[in-house]
């Protein structure tokens, strides 16, 4: 269903900006009412947020980053339809998040800036931590958000503190700790095509010094795209999902540790690959589009577990200093398959080849460990120190298949990478004056990575590579041996970069007066080197280590006797030899490059305000332009779509070679604006109980899938809405809503696969359901 004609008209991103004009004044009309007489009740406020961006526990308003959170309550209403942490995209200002391989992969973009990499072994600029442990595997990243404290999204550079692999950001995940006192939740949601939403914890004093608490998830939802091909899968898009963690903690004199276990299960449908969905010369849905049907003759499956434990131990060593230990393993075993032309040897569409590959993680650990030594001595200067090592091994394995022969397998590769990397860090903090407050950063890192390709084989139609992105003409086996030999003179199935960086970052803020203050803050990023493998369809190619550098000021600010509060802040950035990927064009080629330079600017605002005691209204906007700059690459484009970027000529015989430049493209998956709103109106009953209605809006301005522009690969701006009505009793205890996700059903086309057609993915459709949550 094509998008409604009324949402092609608005221009949207103006219209939230008008909102977000209007809202102060509203607030300011609100504060400028008579003062409340004393038999009304007391004028409800802003909590103060505390945060731990600086590795330390901190009110977000006296912190030089910029910072957003997520509150649980939001994390419930963005999570009612079981959705996975995508949810969160476009819902933190500068935040987008996006995949291809559904709910087991997303990459995140912080400020333009991400990796549209789809391999297992890529890394991403944008760091996950969760409870205090990096998540380096892009599978880990998918961990369900569920029994979270709250979630922090720190933009720009964190290489200080928070290391290599996040000179974009970090995202970080803090579960629900332990306490004595016994208590818990429970919540049960039902809804559309059979989805059912489980969760719950229970936690509380096991002696005087234990107390432990257990949480669980459990999610489903039955298919509910038909395949109208008689095909090895009758429907798509169902599947079912479970986690659990655990957690022990000991609290004793001067001594603290937090023992923790998770693990994940996740069985369903990859992503859905639809064929020829984009009408050329367009970047509409062809007309007639149905997103509940597709023809596909190849097999689709997904199926991920992952396990972890940590240890995060604390010890007071006396005179206001700390001494921090924090152990991290990790583990994931998954495998996806997909058809990836999205179609069959008929159709839909033209479709000149058919390709059906999987790609799996057999074997896989990481293991990490920091120790810190903070300093609270009370007096002008304060400071902490580390030093951290990480670990990790693990075997990629991709497949292809023939659809049109039953799905017999025609090929196979299988890869090792290792990755070790030591790092020592430092920071400190000197409150120059009552009013000024510095602050400085430094990290070392020495990293080396190594990747190896220890099988490979193929008996496809173009089974080996030749010395210029060439295929060696087939059928024939290809080995290892051949693969070897068509990478060409000093050809090589391995490589092992070192790189060593040094990250800094120094940080100001002026405290205007008790509810304002200012920052200034620059940073530095690095990004270790990517590899990728020698395979069927491209040479090995490595990218070199990254770096960014990152300039920004802002204001935080308390309002209006706390019932207001608006962050805000200016940035720009520059990424010397970032590495990108060039996936698809006419060559079907997945290469890494370096571009010379790319830099990004824009503003980032969150606000959020008590407009009435019973109206809380919360608004975030962004604005990121980003600009890649490199007037030598080139990248090859897509056979059938609209390149609007200026072509390569062959010197020789005057003939475009389906290259194009790319230089003063922005990045892939950064849209200029991104706006969501949040409104909750609570009215109280006597009893204790409240009837409530919460909604929530996001909106995401067009992006470019793809290195190169086209007009068929720009995603269309997109709107989703939520809405919420329920009603609480017992003081907040127990809580019964109906709910919808993506309320207006606005269908657009969010990814696509630059392979041999003009094959897409679309956003998730409306659900409704209803859900009871009781907490004791």
């Amino acid at each position: 269903m094509p998008s409604k004609p009324l949402a092609r008209k608005l221009p949207r991103h103006a219209l939230t900006v008008a909102i977000a004009l209007m809202l102060p004044a509203q607030a300011f009309a609100q504060d400028a009412q008579p003062a409340t007489t004393p038999a009304q009740k007391e004028a409800a406020t802003l909590d103060t947020v505390q945060v731990t961006a600086q590795r330390k526990v901190e009110n977000l308003q006296d912190v030089p980053v910029s910072v957003t959170t997520v509150n649980p309550e939001q994390l419930d209403a963005y999570g009612s339809g079981g959705n996975d942490v995508r949810f969160l995209s476009g819902r933190v200002p500068s935040l987008n998040i996006e995949s291809s391989f559904g709910r087991a992969f997303p990459r995140f973009y912080i400020r333009g800036y991400g990796n549209t990499d789809f391999r297992l072994n890529t890394s991403q600029p944008v760091s996950l931590v969760y409870d205090d442990v990096v998540q380096e595997n892009p599978i880990l990243k998918g961990f369900p958000v569920f029994d979270l404290d709250r979630v922090e999204v720190l933009r720009g550079p964190q290489g200080s503190l928070f290391g290599r692999n996040s000179p974009a950001g970090v995202v970080k995940f803090d579960s629900v700790r332990p306490s004595q006192d016994f208590g818990g939740y429970g919540k049960v949601g039902v809804g559309s095509d059979n989805m059912w939403n489980l969760e719950g914890a229970v936690g509380g004093g096991l002696t005087e010094n234990w107390s432990a608490r257990a949480s669980a998830l459990f999610q489903r939802r039955d298919d509910w795209v038909t395949n109208t091909f008689d095909g090895p899968n009758d429907s798509f898009e169902g599947y079912d999902e479970s986690a659990g963690r655990v957690q022990f903690l000991y609290e004793g004199e001067g001594f603290e540790a937090l023992l923790g276990a998770h693990a994940r299960h996740l069985n369903g449908t990859a992503r859905l690959f639809r064929a020829n969905i984009i009408k050329p010369g367009t970047n509409d849905l062809i007309d007639g589009f149905d997103e509940d049907e597709v023809s596909l003759n190849g097999f689709n499956h997904s199926e991920l577990d992952s396990q972890g434990a940590n240890a995060r131990l604390s010890w007071e060593l006396g005179g206001g200093y700390t001494l921090y230990s924090i152990t991290g393993y990790e583990s994931v075993e998954t495998y996806s398959r997909g058809d990836i032309d999205g179609g069959t040897a008929t159709g839909p569409g033209f479709i000149p080849f058919q390709s059906e590959t999987a790609d799996g993680i057999p074997d896989h650990s990481q293991w990490t460990q920091e120790f810190r030594i903070e300093s609270d001595t009370g007096t002008a200067w304060n400071w902490q120190a580390g030093f951290f090592y990480f670990k990790e091994d693990y075997d990629v394995e991709s497949f292809s298949y023939d659809s049109l022969n039953n799905g017999v397998q025609d090929g196979y590769e299988r890869v090792n990478q290792t990755n070790d990397s030591w790092a020592l860090f430092g920071a400190a903090t000197w409150q120059a004056t009552d009013k000024l407050e510095l602050r400085a950063g430094a990290r070392y890192t020495w990293d080396e990575k190594e990747l190896n390709v220890e099988e490979y084989w193929n008996t496809g139609f173009a089974p080996c590579i030749g010395p210029t992105l060439g295929f060696i003409p087939g059928p024939v086996l290809c080995t290892q041996a051949d693969l070897l030999a068509a990478e060409g003179p000093g050809g090589t199935l391995s490589s092992s970069p070192e790189d060593k960086k040094f990250s800094w970052d120094l940080s100001a803020t002026y405290e205007i007066n008790d509810d304002v203050n200012v920052y200034g803050r620059v940073a530095t990023g690095y990004r270790g080197s990517s590899i990728q493998a020698a395979g069927a369809f491209n040479r090995m190619s490595v990218a070199a280590p990254e770096t960014s550098i990152s300039y920004e000021a802002g204001i935080k600010a308390d309002l209006w006797d706390n019932r207001a509060r608006i962050n805000a802040g200016i940035f720009y950035y520059e990424v010397e030899d970032q590495q990108l990927t060039a996936v698809g064009g006419s060559a079907n080629a997945n290469i890494l490059l370096n571009a010379d330079e790319s830099v990004g600017q824009g503003f980032e605002l969150d606000f959020q305000a008590y407009l009435t005691d019973t109206l809380l209204v919360t608004l975030g906007s962004s604005y990121n332009d980003t600009e890649i700059k490199d007037s030598d690459l080139r990248v090859a484009g897509c056979a059938q779509c609209t390149v609007t970027n200026r072509p390569e000529i062959d010197p020789v015989t005057g003939l475009p070679t389906g290259r194009f430049y790319i230089d003063g493209n922005p990045l892939p998956q950064a849209p200029k604006w991104t706006h969501n709103l949040t409104a909750r109106w609570g009215l109280p009953m006597d009893n204790g109980g409240e009837f409530y209605v919460y909604t929530d809006w996001v909106y995401r301005d067009d992006v470019n899938f793809f290195l190169y522009e086209s007009e068929e690969f720009t995603g269309k701006s997109l709107v989703e809405g939520g809405l919420r009505v329920g009603y609480t009793w017992g003081y907040g205890k127990y809580d019964v809503a109906v709910y919808g996700r993506n309320i207006t059903d606005e269908v657009q086309v969010v990814g696509a696969i630059d392979f041999n057609n003009l094959t897409g993915m679309v956003n998730e459709p409306r659900l409704v359901g209803v859900e009871f949550k009781a907490g004791f």
